[in-house]
């Protein structure tokens, strides 16, 4: 029996496909895995026994990776499952930085009781009038699954679309339209195109990485999107290009104190996956994810530990070892099995930066003390048996 605890409401498409001897539990430290959406894991005591953490979503800063990683729990997030829901919102985006359709809502509100409305509209929707998308470069940097989708989306909108991605994967090539223009130096973006949105992780690369050098190459009137992290853009250099009307429209999904204070700014209350369809995409799949892991030992999608698959096991005994990526590792995890008789039959090897994976199937199942042994070799953070 595997125990469950939700650090967030979880949709029930998605928890209600946990195997029948899955429970739920109020209390997170008896809990085997976690699902988890928005609650910040980072002032929590990780339970000795926690096996796995599933972030209903893409983002993962609520959740301390690298002291997951040391523990050996394993963190998932559902890359792709809210990008159709992201996108949508980017486009509406658009629409809204090219035509003022918020002022001219504003302005209908606010003329609601002039009985001439109907004259009076004909005078002054000039104000709101802006202009159309199609013709005009849209520069995606970050070609990830939300990113290829705003980028393929705006070529039916007839957009002329720049890509830019310096870690783009095979299979994310395969996703993207040919009429999108893949560029190697983002440098081209900032100076040539007229709406740039981005869509990249948070990382201390990309920590700022829309700031006063960016924005004094970009096209005077740019527009710029940010439905990813709020800390991409730096703010005061944001405020400072938008005042001085270098950037036509700014439009965030991360409102805080300065952006809420800037001119010209199109600001959500961080709306982007917050559709019933992507909350309940990324439930399935994490669920899916973690019993996948907690059933088989399989890794998919996990942001601290390698992608492995060995699928279902067909032999007597599956054991998972989390270590460190270091020599002689698996020297040492096959001479304890080989000097307890233990015959493999399959075995897998997979490493991730500082830590690594090792699952191995084998023809009868190991001794409590063999597995004890195998927690002590330096470096070995977890030995699970999951058969």
């Amino acid at each position: 029996m595997k125990k469950i605890h939700c650090l967030n409401p979880i949709a029930e498409c998605g928890t209600k496909l946990f195997p029948e001897d899955y429970v739920f539990t109020d209390q997170a430290a008896e809990a085997d895995a976690l699902l988890v959406r928005s609650a910040s894991m980072h002032e929590m005591e990780l339970p000795e026994n926690l096996l796995a953490v599933g972030r209903a979503g893409a983002g993962v800063n609520n959740i301390p990776l690298d002291e997951c990683a040391q523990q050996g729990i394993v963190v998932f997030n559902t890359p792709g499952a809210n990008a159709n829901g992201v996108k949508e919102l980017v486009l509406a985006g658009l629409f809204l930085a090219s035509r003022d359709i918020a002022g001219g809502l504003a302005w209908c509100k606010e003329n609601a009781a002039d009985p001439q409305i109907a004259k009076t509209t004909e005078k002054s929707k000039k104000a709101f009038a802006g202009c159309e998308i199609k013709g005009k470069k849209l520069g995606v940097i970050g070609l990830g699954a939300i990113g290829a989708e705003v980028a393929n989306a705006a070529t039916h909108l007839g957009m002329e679309v720049y890509g830019y991605d310096p870690y783009l994967s095979v299979n994310a090539a395969w996703r993207l339209s040919r009429n999108v223009k893949h560029i190697t130096n983002a440098d081209t973006i900032f100076r040539e195109c007229d709406y740039i949105t981005v869509h990249v992780p948070l990382l201390e690369s990309t920590k700022g990485m829309i700031d006063k050098e960016k924005l004094d190459m970009m096209k005077d009137g740019v527009v710029i999107l940010n439905f990813a992290r709020d800390i991409l853009v730096n703010d005061d250099d944001m405020a400072e290009a938008v005042a001085a009307g270098r950037v036509a429209r700014y439009v965030s999904d991360f409102p805080n104190p300065k952006v809420a204070n800037m001119d010209r700014v199109i600001l959500m209350p961080h709306l982007g996956a917050s559709t019933k369809e992507s909350e309940d995409n990324c439930a399935v799949m994490a669920v899916q994810e973690l019993t996948d892991y907690l059933e088989n030992g399989n890794i998919r999608n996990s942001v601290n530990y390698p992608s492995c698959d060995m699928g279902v096991c067909q032999t007597e005994s599956r054991v998972a070892v989390l270590h460190k990526n270091i020599p002689n590792m698996i020297g040492q995890i096959t001479a304890i099995l080989a000097a307890q008789g233990a015959n493999i039959t399959d075995m897998t090897n997979k490493s991730r930066d500082r830590f690594a994976y090792t699952l191995v199937d084998l023809e009868h199942s190991l001794e409590e003390a063999t597995i004890e042994r195998l927690k002590t070799i330096e470096g070995v953070l977890r030995v699970r048996r999951v058969k």
